[in-house]
């Protein structure tokens, strides 16, 4: 799709909406000021003088950052060793290869370690389709983003997951928008064409604008998909098991890897 309109912004109102009526404008603003402290402190650790000397600490505290990650911060750093991590970020971050080249080799690069993380899967096993690679997608972006917001964006699995095909994007985007790639990197790079169309289209119509800065997009979209999970597992679920999935502020902050902090 290469005319036209790009956002579905009358789905973006109405999650919008729905979203508000979880949590005060005042809350989700609060949500992007934490953002904005995330990304102080993952520029801090990251920038070229600091990046070489980051330890084990410092390398969990990132991890730990980033929801796909928090959990598996310990087994992840036993797996793949601290400096072939940094190694790895260091090449992400401040590489001479393109973007998605480096997106890419990130993903490649790691991925070989990241099978002895997670449990083994029988061949043909429910779910065996799912591919490491996701995870990793989803720290690169976050490293990226958090490190130059203005120039980087987001795509974690919440956003657009490619073999599920769902997501907080497609949910905002019209249908005939193409988010598939042929590669990790690819794909990232037309996640970012979407998003960049998502908070033009939000921050004018005012459904993404939580204070100043980059990071309005990133708390609609994670709103987008907190509505939307609720929605689902209201028809699915039993009310007594829905009774203790977040509440909006806690899911969204969840979601985007600022609930309670570490870093």
């Amino acid at each position: 799709m290469s005319t036209g309109q790009v956002v579905d912004t009358e789905a973006a109102r109405e999650f919008m909406a729905q979203a508000l009526e979880k949590a005060e404008r005042a809350v989700l603003g609060d949500i992007a000021s934490e953002l904005a402290l995330k990304s102080s402190r993952f520029r801090a650790l990251l920038a070229p003088t600091a990046l070489p000397g980051l330890d084990r600490a410092a390398l969990r505290g990132l991890l730990r950052a980033v929801f796909a990650t928090r959990r598996q911060a310990d087994r992840m750093l036993d797996e793949i060793g601290v400096d072939k991590l940094r190694g790895a970020i260091g090449l992400l971050l401040h590489g001479e290869e393109s973007l998605p080249e480096r997106f890419q080799a990130f993903v490649d690069g790691l991925a070989g370690y990241w099978a002895n993380v997670r449990p083994a899967r029988p061949a043909g096993a429910k779910g065996a389709l799912d591919l490491p690679e996701n995870v990793l997608c989803d720290l690169a972006s976050e490293l990226l983003h958090f490190t130059l917001p203005d120039e980087r964006w987001l795509w974690t699995r919440w956003m657009w997951d490619p073999r599920a095909g769902t997501g907080a994007v497609p949910l905002v985007v019209e249908d005939l928008y193409d988010l598939h790639g042929r590669s990790a990197g690819e794909t990232y790079m037309k996640i970012g064409v979407a998003v960049a169309f998502v908070r033009a289209t939000g921050e004018a119509a005012g459904f993404a604008r939580f204070g100043p800065g980059p990071f309005g997009v990133d708390v609609f979209l994670a709103c987008v998909y907190a509505v939307y999970m609720y929605t689902t597992l209201r028809l699915r679920m039993t009310q007594e098991f829905n009774k203790v999935v977040p509440q909006l502020p806690e899911l969204t902050r969840r979601l985007l890897g600022v609930w309670r902090l570490e870093l």
